[in-house]
């Protein structure tokens, strides 16, 4: 098998964490995508260009440059190839890349941007283009119910096979065995991609208002183009301390190890994508015994009360999470519990599972 991998963003982990599991499928991958960052990549890649996040108008400019000239940069295949593009900026080259080779193309659909929401002109517009791209697509591939529900089917895009592949680590991330939740302040770690401003001012405000009481550990990438103001505000709070980057998924293990809450709430795209997703940092918490913080009517805090696991807030109000987490200590012992309890299937993803994955996206199975 043989899957040719269009990526809107190589610098950004998720992206590897996926080629990871195509390899551990079975499948032969190569890798083309633009890049938003420097320095060096994880794998060897073809890099088709820059392209500044949130900028849409500026990757759609890239698209259209590379758009003629991708078939011949890319040699043909000897083998059976899939094209799986990532968004719908690499979908528009999947298309055109697919059509030159006659291969299969899936698409990726893992983050809506708000750009292609609403009954404006502008959205209506895109989700005719993304929808006459799906049709030439043999499956679309996402990793949330809420997206299938709120997405394709509520604007009705083309019913075409769906295949779902949960943001569950790799096996090779062991289990971990949280923390002891009886000695010092109540920890709650801040993982992954850092974007959301309205978390930081919250957990800010939770720690001023009980110092000594509760301590936030930050890790990760944080997204400065949308929260300005990141590094200050973590600095003038000494409850609040930014660790930097991390391994995925070498360093899970330990730094979930280190907190006993894993805050999973995300309000930068508050009732659209930020509602629907299922985030990776909920499948990793849970496999190292960090109870996850959900709010109340998202996708994740379904999959936690589901799982009974979870520490569910009504809102992000000050008052309403200090009300909350200041009860959360009694609880813990009974999430971890719950969690103990799951299936690891439920959690992380073994190379059975690669490889049926694989299989589906490349045809040779169906999932649904």
């Amino acid at each position: 098998m043989l899957v040719t991998y269009l990526a809107h963003d190589l610098d950004d982990p998720s992206i590897w964490r996926r080629i990871d599991m195509l390899h551990q499928g079975g499948a032969k991958v190569r890798v083309l995508g633009f890049r938003r960052g420097a320095g060096p990549l994880p794998q060897s890649a073809t890099v088709l260009g820059h392209t500044v996040n949130g900028e849409m108008w500026q990757r759609l400019a890239a698209v259209l440059r590379n758009l003629p000239r991708l078939p011949c940069r890319i040699a043909p295949a000897g083998a059976r190839e899939t094209i799986l593009a990532r968004n719908l900026e690499t979908l528009v080259l999947g298309a055109r890349l697919a059509s030159a080779r006659r291969a299969r193309l899936c698409y990726e659909l893992l983050d809506i941007h708000n750009m292609m929401l609403g009954s404006g002109a502008r959205a209506k517009t895109l989700r005719r283009i993304e929808a006459g791209l799906m049709r030439r697509s043999a499956a679309v591939v996402t990793s949330s119910p809420g997206f299938i529900r709120n997405y394709l089917r509520q604007y009705d895009q083309p019913d075409i096979p769906v295949i779902l592949a949960e943001n569950k680590p790799l096996a090779i991330s062991l289990p971990g065995i949280g923390r002891d939740a009886t000695k010092g302040p109540l920890t709650i770690g801040w993982f992954g991609m850092l974007r959301c401003k309205v978390s930081l001012l919250a957990l800010d405000a939770l720690t001023r208002a009980a110092p000594g009481r509760f301590r936030v550990i930050l890790r990760g990438r944080p997204a400065l183009d949308v929260v300005q103001d990141f590094h200050q505000i973590v600095a003038a709070n000494p409850d609040m301390q930014f660790l930097g980057l991390y391994r995925w998924p070498e360093d899970l293990a330990r730094i979930y190890a280190e907190v006993d809450l894993a805050w999973l709430i995300d309000r930068y795209q508050a009732g659209r994508n930020s509602d629907w997703l299922l985030p990776n940092r909920l499948y990793e918490g849970c496999l190292h015994g960090a109870v996850p913080i959900v709010l109340d009517g998202t996708e994740a805090a379904a999959k936690a009360r589901e799982w009974g696991c979870g520490i569910a807030l009504r809102s992000v109000e000050p008052a309403e999470i200090l009300d909350v987490l200041g009860h959360a200590r009694e609880r813990l012992g009974d999430c971890r519990a719950a969690l103990a309890r799951l299936p690891q299937s439920a959690l992380r993803m073994d190379a059975a599972e690669c490889a049926v994955l694989t299989q589906a996206i490349c045809g040779f199975e169906g999932m649904e």
